[in-house]
C-alpha cells in the first residue's frame, strides 16, 4: 500500500476513533511485544480450502488481524456471473443515457479527469455464509468519481425513477411463456438503484483499488462502488448507465439475489421477497491467538454504514462482554474488533460475537433466520469452537 493511502487511512481512522469515543465503544489497545500462538478452530476441517468453489479470489478469514485492515487485491473476493471479462482500456467508453437532458459518453482518460474521491469500503458476497467461514469478503481503499455528479451533469428528467447500470460481462438467459418452448436471449449483467440511492455522494465510479489501477478480476477498468451494499450491487466492468421511469426487473434484481423469509402479521403468514441490497448487520470472530496466559479473539463487523452502539463477545454461554475497536475503522469499512480474556480451562470451548447499531438493531441468532428459505444475506451470529 502506498504511503499516501496509509496517510489518508490514518486520518480517517482518527475521525473514526472520535466517533467510537463519543459512543462509548473502547478503542483497540496498543499491541504489546510477545510471541503469539494461533489457536486453530475445531469447527474448521484440517483440509479446508478457502478458495474451493471460487478459485483463488477469496480471503482466509483466519488470517484477519490488525495489520490486515486493508485486504490485498489478490485476496479480495471476486465472483463472476458470466465468467471472467477483459475490457480494452484503449477503447473503453462509459455511456449515460435514458431520461437525461444530455447524453454523455466518456473514455477512461476523460472519466479520470473528473473530480476524484477516495473511500475505504468493505463488503461481502450476499451468498457468503458460516459454512464456508465467510471467505467471500474484503476491505479496500477505492478511488474514483461521484456517480451523483455525473448524473447531475447529464441532467435527470423529472420522470426519472431508477438508475440502471450495466457491466460488459454478458451471457445467455432463458424466458418461457406458459407451455411454450423457452426462448433464449443475450443479456449483460445489470442492477439498479432508486434515484435517491444513486444520488448518494458516497456512490462512486471507481478505477483504482488499493492505490493501483483496478484489476480486471475485480471489475477493471471501471466498476461501481455502492458502499454499505452487498457485492452484487457493486457492478464490475461498468460501461453503461441508463436512467428510466420504472423499476428494472432483470435477472439479478428480480429473479436471482432475492431473499425469501417468513414474516408474521398477527395470525397471518407473509412470505416476504426482497432484492438483495444493503448489508445486513453482521459480525464474526475470525482469529484466536494466545500469548502466555492471555487469549485474544479478533473479528470483523459488516453493515450498511450505520454507526455502531456495541460489539460484544461471549465465551461458553457466559455473559456478553464489550469488545474493543480498531482505530482504523471508518464508516463503510469493515470494523475490526478484539476481545482479550484469560486462558480458559483445558477442554473444548465456544466463542461468539454480536453487534448492535445505534438504531437498536441487533445481529440475529441463527434461530431467528430459520424461516429464511433463500441462500442470501446470512448474517446470523456465528458460534466458533476451539480447544485448549
Amino acid at each position: 500500500m502506498s504511503n499516501e493511502i496509509s496517510r489518508r487511512a490514518a486520518i480517517k481512522g482518527g475521525v473514526a476513533l472520535v466517533g467510537l469515543a463519543a459512543l462509548g465503544i473502547p478503542p483497540w489497545p496498543v499491541a504489546q511485544a510477545g510471541v503469539e500462538e494461533v489457536i486453530p478452530w475445531t469447527d474448521v476441517p484440517q483440509d479446508f480450502d478457502p478458495s474451493a468453489g471460487t478459485g483463488p479470489h477469496s480471503l482466509d478469514t483466519r488470517t484477519i488481524q490488525k495489520s490486515s485492515f486493508i485486504t490485498p487485491v489478490d485476496q479480495f473476493f471476486s465472483v463472476q456471473h458470466y465468467g471472467p471479462t477483459q475490457v480494452d482500456t484503449a477503447t473503453y467508453k462509459l455511456r449515460v443515457n435514458g431520461l437525461v437532458n444530455k447524453e454523455i459518453e466518456l473514455s477512461l482518460d476523460e472519466l479520470k479527469r473528473r473530480p476524484r474521491t477516495e473511500l475505504i469500503a468493505g463488503f461481502e458476497c450476499s451468498g457468503d455464509n458460516p459454512a464456508r467461514f465467510n471467505t467471500l469478503v474484503g476491505n479496500a481503499s477505492w478511488a474514483g468519481t461521484r456517480l451523483a455528479a455525473l448524473l447531475k451533469d447529464a441532467g435527470l428528467k423529472s420522470t426519472a425513477r431508477e438508475v440502471v447500470y450495466f457491466g460488459a460481462d454478458h451471457g445467455t438467459e432463458e424466458i418461457s411463456h406458459g407451455g411454450a418452448q423457452p426462448q433464449k436471449y443475450a443479456q449483460n449483467f445489470a442492477r439498479s438503484l432508486a434515484v435517491d440511492d444513486a444520488l448518494n455522494p458516497d456512490v462512486l465510479i471507481v478505477w483504482e483499488m488499493n492505490g493501483a489501477p483496478l484489476p480486471a478480476k475485480n471489475g477493471g477498468p471501471v466498476r461501481l462502488l455502492v458502499p454499505g451494499w452487498y457485492g452484487v450491487c457493486n457492478a464490475k466492468w461498468l460501461n453503461h448507465i441508463q436512467v428510466q421511469d420504472r423499476r428494472f426487473m432483470g435477472r439479478f434484481m428480480a429473479r436471482d439475489y432475492v431473499t425469501l423469509i417468513e414474516r408474521k402479521d398477527g395470525d397471518q403468514t407473509i412470505w416476504e421477497e426482497t432484492s438483495v441490497s444493503r448489508i445486513q448487520l453482521k459480525s464474526m470472530v475470525a482469529r484466536l491467538a494466545r500469548d502466555g496466559s492471555k487469549f485474544s479473539a479478533t473479528g470483523f463487523v459488516l453493515n450498511d454504514g450505520t454507526a455502531l452502539h456495541s460489539v460484544e463477545v461471549r465465551l461458553d454461554n457466559g455473559p456478553w462482554q464489550a469488545a474493543t475497536m480498531d482505530r482504523q475503522n471508518t464508516e463503510y469499512s469493515w470494523k475490526l474488533f478484539m476481545y482479550e480474556f484469560p486462558a480458559p480451562s483445558p477442554g473444548d470451548h465456544t466463542i461468539v460475537s454480536r453487534v448492535t447499531d445505534v438504531n437498536g438493531m441487533v445481529q440475529p441468532e441463527p434461530a431467528d433466520l430459520q424461516t429464511k428459505q433463500s441462500r442470501w444475506e446470512n448474517n446470523g451470529q456465528f458460534v466458533r469452537k476451539f480447544r485448549v
